[in-house]
Parts: C-alpha cells; sequence; structure tokens
C-alpha cells in the first residue's frame, strides 16, 4: 500500500517559516519525480513545487519562487518543502505526491497519482 504522510504544518505569523516533510512508504518513491500542492479554503488545488528523482532539478510556482525551497533525501523516502518569509496568502492545506512517470515534473493535478492527506498551514497577518 503506498502512502505519503506530510507533517510541520502550523500556525505562523507573517515573514516567518516553517519547514514540511513527506515521508513515503510502501512504494518506489525514489526514482520518480515528487509535488507539492496545496488548497486554500474555497479554492481548486494549484501548484507549489515540484524536483527530480535525483534532486538535481526542481520548478516552483511564480507565486513562491525565491521563498520556498524543495528538497529530497532519497535515503529516507522523504521530501521537503522549506516555507520563507510567509504571507497570509500561502494559508492553505499542503499536500505532496508522487508523480505518474517518473521524470516528468508536472504542475497538473492530474500528473500525480498518489497524494497524502494533507497538513495545514496558517499564516497570520
Amino acid at each position: 500500500q503506498a502512502q505519503l504522510v506530510e507533517s510541520g504544518g502550523g500556525l505562523v505569523q507573517a515573514g516567518g517559516s516553517l519547514r514540511l516533510s513527506c515521508a513515503a512508504s510502501g512504494r518506489t518513491f525514489t526514482n520518480y519525480a515528487m509535488g507539492w500542492f496545496r488548497q486554500a479554503a474555497g479554492k481548486e488545488r494549484e501548484f507549489v513545487a515540484a524536483i527530480s528523482w535525483s534532486g538535481s532539478s526542481t520548478y516552483y510556482a511564480d507565486s513562491v519562487k525565491g521563498r520556498f525551497t524543495m528538497s529530497r533525501d532519497n535515503a529516507k523516502n522523504t521530501v521537503y518543502l522549506q516555507m520563507n518569509s510567509l504571507e497570509p496568502e500561502d494559508t492553505a492545506v499542503y499536500y505532496c505526491a508522487r508523480s505518474r512517470i517518473s521524470r516528468i515534473l508536472g504542475v497538473t493535478t492530474t500528473e500525480y497519482n498518489y497524494w497524502g492527506q494533507g497538513t495545514q498551514v496558517t499564516v497570520s497577518s
């Protein structure tokens, strides 16, 4: 059974930082690109960041570029999202996901086929 479990969410003031983790188990994740998405209340799930299977390539949404950094540790089957300079607009449930195709850094939800349950990030002004 494939499983992704996010952690690290919480309440933070604007300008603060959080580090999200996503631990994978049950299936092969180390050979696949991984992504982070987020969903604010009443809005559609949107792309945040993606990383290649090796960690050598990353891609970010314009809204988080320069503030968020995605990384991975394949030895630990874990991906991370370091979020700095947080803004109230970053408030959302954050999800990690595994790409359907190992080497594709997708930006749409349909390009991912395994999802975690999400972790809430709330940024107060």
